[in-house]
């Protein structure tokens, strides 16, 4: 880069006193350190989700053998089923989260009367 300010602007009626092209490249450089101590920190950091879903209902779109598919308030959800396989239609509740997917169980009649 400096070979190319030094070599290559000059050539082009362009000239940078020495003192401003120091100035410039201590600039650039704190500038690039930063930028990748920033960087490599958020590239290192897990990634936290926390779906506010847990203990929502919603109904199977496609059968949950254990995979499938859920909507819950007209949001299509990948989800796992806890207990067993679950057809398409039937009402399921959120239990947890694996990442974005969302592990489910069969909802009661008996969890709809309390």
């Amino acid at each position: 880069m400096v070979a190319v300010v030094l070599l290559g602007l000059p050539k082009l009626g362009i000239h940078i006193p020495l003192a401003g092209l120091i100035a410039l490249m201590v600039a650039w450089g704190a500038y690039a350190i930063i930028t990748y101590r920033i960087g490599s920190r958020a590239l290192r950091r897990k990634p936290e989700i926390v779906l506010p879903l847990i203990s929502s209902k919603g109904k199977v779109v496609s059968p949950l053998a254990p995979e499938g598919f859920i909507r819950i308030k007209g949001e299509l959800w990948q989800a796992t089923s806890v207990g067993g396989n679950i057809d398409n239609g039937e009402e399921v509740t959120v239990v947890g989260q694996d990442g974005l997917k969302l592990v489910v169980r069969k909802s009661n009649i008996s969890e709809e009367a309390e």
